[in-house]
């Protein structure tokens, strides 16, 4: 089982380097949901233990 904590802030310069593996374009970080949005790919990249999870089979689609 896999343990998931939610870490309140991602690195600002983290996010800057990151980039959606399917379009190649910007992140969002949402906070809420501690995942990485890319609007262009419809996909929410998870966040675990504090590592961005950047496989788009572990991503979830965002409801349209």
């Amino acid at each position: 089982m896999t343990s998931e904590i939610n870490d309140p802030a991602l690195d600002p310069r983290l996010l800057e380097m990151l980039i959606c593996p399917v379009t190649r374009g910007t992140l969002r970080y949402d906070r809420v949901r501690n995942e990485l949005i890319s609007e262009k790919a419809g996909l929410a990249f998870p966040i675990r233990n504090g590592i961005p999870v950047m496989l788009a089979e572990e991503a979830r689609p965002l409801a349209k």
